[in-house]
Formats: C-alpha cells, sequence, structure tokens
C-alpha cells in the first residue's frame, strides 16, 4: 500500500489566467510542468480520463518560500480562523496553536486518540462561529468532536459523530465547511473495499452534516449522511467559487484521482480504480495520476486554481478550474511529502510537510509548515 479563512476567490478567467503563469513559470524553484497527453509513456504524470512546539522558523528556505514553522511531529491538518492557526499531529492528538514569531504552543490534546497505522488525530475545520471540528480514531471507530477555542485553552469535547469505520489504512478524515455551511467529512474504506459500496455503511463515503451531525438538508437520502460512495480513501476537498465541489482520491496501485464531486454519485471504489466505469454506472475521475507520482492527500482552491498535497509524489500540484488538464508540479522533491495546503491568512499558500510519519526521510527541521507564493496572472 501507498500508498480555513479562506482567502477571497477571483473568477475563473483570473484563475485560468493564474493556472497559465503556473505552468509557464519554470523559473520557480522547483518547479516543473506536465503534459496532459501522456503519449505512450506509463509512467506520464497525468492523464485526463475525459480524453483518454517548535523552534520557530528555520534559517534559510529555497528561493521564494518561507519556513514557518518547524519541529512538528506527524502534523496532518491546517485549519484557521482568522488569527488563530492550528495544525494537528496524528500520533499524539495534540493541536497546537501557531504564533507570530513561527512557535508552536499545546493548545490542547483530543482524549481518547488511538494512534495506529494511519489512523490517529487527522483532519481539522473552524466553522463560521469559530467552533474547531476534529475527525480521530478512537477505541469505537473514528469520530468528528466540536471544541470552543478560549483564547489559548481547547474547551470540553462535544462529539457530533462517532463509530466511523477505523483500521490502521484507509481512514479517510479530511473536514470541511461547504459553501452551504454544511459540514463535509471523508471517510475511508477501513481497509475493507466492499463497504465503499454497501449503502448501509459509513465507509467509503463521503459525508454531509448539519454542524451538529445530522443528516443536511437536501442529501439524496434525507435520512442519511451519505452524500457521495465508491470511495477508497478520500483526503481532500474543496470548492471553486461556482460551488462546485473537488476531492482527491488514493487509489490502489495504478491509479490515483481527482473527482467532479456531485450529490448521490457513485465513484466506483472496489469495481473500478480509475477511469473506465462508466459503462457500470460509475462516475469517472476528472484527472488521474500514476500511484508513484500523486499519493494526493490536502487540497485547496484559491481563486479558482486547485493546489494539490502530494505524499508519495512530493509537490505541489497546481491546476484551474476551468481547464484542469493543465497543470504544473510546483517544488518537486524539495520539502519531502506533502500532507495538507490551505490558503494563509495573509497572502500566499502553506503546505504541510509530512515526512516524521514513519514514511519520509525527516530533514532536521521536519516537519514543517511552509509559505509560498504563486505566480500571478
Amino acid at each position: 500500500m501507498r500508498h480555513t479563512d479562506r482567502a477571497p476567490r477571483g473568477t475563473a478567467t483570473h484563475g485560468l489566467a493564474i493556472a497559465a503563469a503556473l505552468v509557464s513559470s519554470l523559473a520557480l524553484a522547483g518547479c516543473t510542468a506536465t503534459d496532459p497527453d501522456p503519449g505512450p509513456s506509463p509512467s506520464a504524470a497525468a492523464s485526463d480520463p475525459a480524453s483518454a512546539s517548535s523552534p520557530g522558523p528555520a534559517p534559510s528556505a529555497p528561493s521564494g518560500t518561507e519556513v514557518v514553522a518547524t519541529g512538528l511531529e506527524a502534523p496532518w491538518s491546517i485549519a484557521h480562523s482568522g488569527d488563530l492557526v492550528v495544525v494537528s499531529e496524528r500520533d499524539s492528538g495534540r493541536i497546537l496553536r501557531l504564533s507570530d514569531d513561527g512557535s508552536t504552543h499545546e493548545l490542547g490534546v483530543v482524549e481518547g486518540v488511538a494512534h495506529g497505522g494511519e489512523g490517529g488525530l487527522l483532519g481539522l475545520a473552524f466553522d463560521p462561529q469559530g467552533r474547531l471540528y476534529a475527525y480521530s480514531t478512537g477505541a469505537d471507530g473514528n469520530r468528528i468532536q466540536r471544541f470552543e477555542v478560549d483564547g489559548d485553552a481547547l474547551g470540553e469535547a462535544e462529539t457530533i459523530l462517532d463509530g466511523l469505520p477505523s483500521a490502521g489504512r484507509h481512514n479517510g478524515g479530511r473536514l470541511a465547511f461547504g459553501p452551504d455551511g454544511m459540514l463535509y467529512a471523508s471517510v475511508g474504506d477501513a481497509a475493507d473495499p466492499a463497504l465503499a459500496q454497501d449503502p448501509s455503511s459509513l465507509g467509503g463515503k463521503i459525508l454531509r452534516m448539519t454542524p451538529d451531525g445530522d443528516p443536511a438538508p437536501g442529501n439524496p437520502d434525507p435520512d442519511s449522511l451519505v452524500y457521495s460512495l465508491g470511495h477508497r480513501n478520500v483526503q481532500g476537498m474543496a470548492w471553486a467559487s461556482d460551488g462546485t465541489m473537488f476531492a482527491t482520491e488514493f487509489g490502489q496501485d495504478e491509479w490515483d484521482e481527482l473527482n467532479r464531486i456531485t450529490a448521490g454519485t457513485n465513484y466506483g471504489w472496489p469495481e473500478v480504480e480509475g477511469a473506465g466505469g462508466r459503462d457500470q454506472g460509475f462516475a469517472d475521475p476528472l484527472l488521474q495520476w500514476p500511484t508513484a507520482e500523486a499519493s494526493p492527500s490536502g487540497m485547496a482552491i484559491i481563486d479558482d486554481v486547485i493546489l494539490i498535497a502530494n505524499l508519495r509524489g512530493e509537490r505541489l500540484r497546481a491546476m484551474s478550474v476551468a481547464a484542469p488538464e493543465h497543470s504544473a508540479d510546483l517544488h518537486a522533491g524539495e520539502f519531502g511529502r506533502l500532507r495538507d495546503v490551505a490558503a494563509a491568512p495573509h497572502g500566499g499558500v502553506w503546505i504541510l510537510t509530512n515526512n516524521t510519519d514513519g514514511r519520509g526521510s525527516p530533514g532536521p527541521d521536519d516537519d514543517r509548515l511552509i509559505r509560498i507564493d504563486l505566480p500571478s496572472g
């Protein structure tokens, strides 16, 4: 097995201009372009199925980047609400608050986190009221809890959903509030592929719920949390300016995916991996990549540019919502494994490395939160 206080969004045209600049601006440190037409090579970078407590910043960083924080231990998610910035640590169960000087301190520890393999404290998200939501693995499965944040302290946990399938692999774990104000959660197949097609299970699904954990109005089944199904292990969710939802998904041996998510749609796992499921009633991915060059985890959409943090692929992949078949690979191989990406509160983009999770090769300052600038249109 391999493997947000949002920035203002622009128009699709502006996003396309930025993406074009990304693809052409190869002078950016570590940036390489990928051809959407893989040709005869089986190792092409992308395939279009439609057509086929830290000490503070490090003293230096590659050109065009700024190391914001160092010394993080198996970090998984970045979230921020106004000036409050937090990072989750998978294995320790700690939620860290980032200070302006790059130092971190413990905001709180999520009690009862049962770390093992890919399980532990995973995704974080703030609601519009500034309450913090956390997805974590407990003794009886994965769960979603809500916390009030009072100054520098984390309040008592309020569990809004529990008993989600869990395992040493494929826990999903991403949380995000959509433009509709509803809470979305990705739940992996928990290493039991059959769950993804089982309508009675929440495994292998994207869930949509109210902030209190109830089925959201407008769900395909009004009595169910399930929004979409047939997923193996979704770890990234984001929305374009027009409300279109996208998600990243880990494949098994061949193809990792970027999917356009719509209510009630079945994305095929485990009956199909990557494209080729339309004749069976499954949605094909918008884009797919060989697993050795991707393992797509967190994602963000900024000015209608899709940004995907890749673990095994060790790169930030960027593409326009308007023309996703044209992409650019940013900082490939410079920082190691990338787990999450988010809009930085005062401009630019944050990326979160993940070299201390047992699968990377950590450097002396890892793991790190790094700010990068994107070329403008």
